[in-house]
């Protein structure tokens, strides 16, 4: 990146994502997105410009999850919306109820969502959502994964990201008869 560039923010967007335990045994993971503009600008249907620094967007995501990462509720908040009446996206959560976070995930709520069923930033943030309650639950998993006895779990590990490619040190480390060899310089 050329560091002699002069650039204007022109927009940000915020995105805060937490999980937490909660004292039912069930977990939480929040997702919140804030978008903001630097300089007044006038939005659709109004007649005055929005100050700096207004949100445009802030909307809070909660799903309540078991610890096999199925949803157990969902719900929304939206506290700044372009126009009144995406708060009734709110309301438009409750098929993600009893789906299981994992492979699909994504797919799965954005067929659910898409489109007019809900609103677009709710779907953004359900993708993160999920990868953040996975490593909330990690200790637990990684547990499960470091018993010789789950064998399973490795195999379904094995090139499931960089790290776990079969022909990488993590695997010849941790699971080195599943691990591929290769030549130098291939």
């Amino acid at each position: 990146m050329d560091q002699h560039v002069q650039r204007e923010e022109l927009h940000h967007r915020r995105i805060d994502l937490r999980f937490y335990r909660r004292d039912d045994g069930l977990h939480e993971v929040e997702g919140r997105l804030v978008d903001t503009k630097r300089h007044a600008f006038r939005r659709q249907l109004t007649s005055e410009d929005t100050a700096p620094g207004t949100p445009l967007h802030d909307i809070t995501v909660t799903l309540v999850i078991d610890a096999g990462m199925r949803v157990v509720d969902a719900t929304a908040r939206m506290r700044a919306t372009p126009f009144g009446v995406c708060l009734g996206a709110q309301q438009t959560l409750a098929p993600l109820k009893g789906l299981q976070m994992g492979a699909g995930w994504n797919r799965k709520a954005r067929e659910l969502l898409k489109g007019a069923a809900s609103c677009t930033h709710i779907v953004e943030l359900l993708g993160p959502m999920a990868t953040t309650a996975f490593q909330g639950l990690a200790p637990q998993r990684l547990a499960e994964l470091n018993d010789p006895a789950n064998e399973h779990l490795h195999r379904a590990r094995l090139n499931s990201c960089f790290a776990y490619a079969d022909h990488r040190e993590v695997v010849a480390q941790l699971w080195p008869h599943l691990g591929r060899r290769t030549e130098p310089g291939t």
